[in-house]
């Protein structure tokens, strides 16, 4: 008999994108599989075009009229990768033989707090198929997946003349202050090179965006705040380079093959959130010898320190001079 499996992950975009390997291989090596996910509504786009979906739960409000439709379904497998108290308590009222992802908190706790490095040198992605290898699920290699409803693409004849020949997609966004690049170095690299740049971020992003714009001339298009998250994602898909923050499109630019100049502050590569297997030519920029790093696992609203060195430090000679050996 086929298996019914739920797989659980209520956030972020990032974290969800990194979920796909999992929802590919359960599908394409459990051909017969019923495969649904649970996530938050706000992060139905994501899932949505996904063709190893066979049905997606959205959890709003009510989380009691949710698991009484969960529990209509009789799963035969819970497979919880977010492994949280909302997720424990959908697990317990389940009541079904259940693969949970081993989060490292204390190992993420003694790197923050003590600056001790426990931390294994295995990504999240192959810890969550690390998950699901007692079902007799083996990694395919493939990478990640992202999937943009057609409804969704960003055609380039969309963008002026001057863009649709080629662009660097500089996705400004970044869940707290301290993954966030600032406007000065973002200035600077874009100085130092010759090369179109499209802005990408959502509303949190418009203040940084507009002091970038003000200070360049033609090159700079500020779409921050305009597109939908597929649409940006289209952008980061057709663009020739992806610079980006620790945040959701740069797993998104990862799962395109993108080059991705991915730029390191208060998060840090060793926390295993790296983009996972793009393309050959991405560079991870992080400034080393700071006793302070990481500060936070997710990042924090201010520095710590008070002087955010681990964003002003960075290299925006060695940054520009990526860009124009790739553009």
């Amino acid at each position: 008999m086929a298996p019914k499996i739920l797989i659980i992950r209520f956030s972020s975009i990032g974290d969800i994108v990194l979920t796909s390997p999992v929802l590919r291989c359960l599908k394409k090596q459990l051909p017969e599989s019923e495969i649904h996910f649970l996530t938050k509504k706000k992060h139905e786009d994501l899932l949505r075009a996904n063709p190893y979906i066979d049905q997606l739960f959205l959890l709003q409000s009510n989380l009691t009229e949710l698991m009484q439709q969960l529990q209509q379904e009789n799963y035969d497998y819970i497979v919880d990768l977010h492994h949280n108290l909302r997720s424990q308590f959908i697990r317990r009222n389940l009541r079904k033989k259940t693969y949970s992802l081993h989060k490292l908190n204390i190992e993420k706790w003694l790197l923050i707090t003590l600056k001790m490095n426990l931390m294994p040198k295995i990504h999240i992605v192959d810890r969550m198929m690390n998950t699901v290898a007692p079902l007799g699920i083996k990694n395919d290699g493939q990478g990640l997946d992202y999937f943009i409803p057609e409804e969704e693409d960003y055609p380039l004849s969309h963008l002026p003349e001057e863009f649709r020949q080629g662009y660097v997609a500089l996705v400004l966004a970044g869940s707290f202050y301290t993954k966030r690049f600032p406007a000065e170095k973002h200035l600077e690299v874009i100085a130092k090179t010759q090369v179109p740049f499209v802005l990408l971020g959502g509303k949190n992003e418009l203040e940084l965006a507009q002091k970038i714009e003000e200070q360049t001339s033609g090159r700079v298009l500020n779409l921050c705040h305009q597109l939908s998250l597929n649409q940006s994602a289209s952008l980061v898909k057709k663009a020739r380079l992806v610079i980006s923050n620790d945040t959701g499109l740069m797993h998104i630019a990862a799962a395109f093959q993108q080059k991705i100049l991915s730029i390191w502050g208060g998060t840090i590569p060793d926390l295993g959130m790296t983009p996972y297997q793009p393309h050959p030519q991405s560079r991870i920029f992080k400034v080393n010898g700071l006793n302070c790093q990481p500060c936070s696992k997710i990042g924090k609203a201010y520095c710590p320190k008070q002087h955010f060195r681990c964003m002003l430090a960075q290299d925006t000679t060695e940054m520009a001079q990526w860009v124009k050996q790739n553009f």
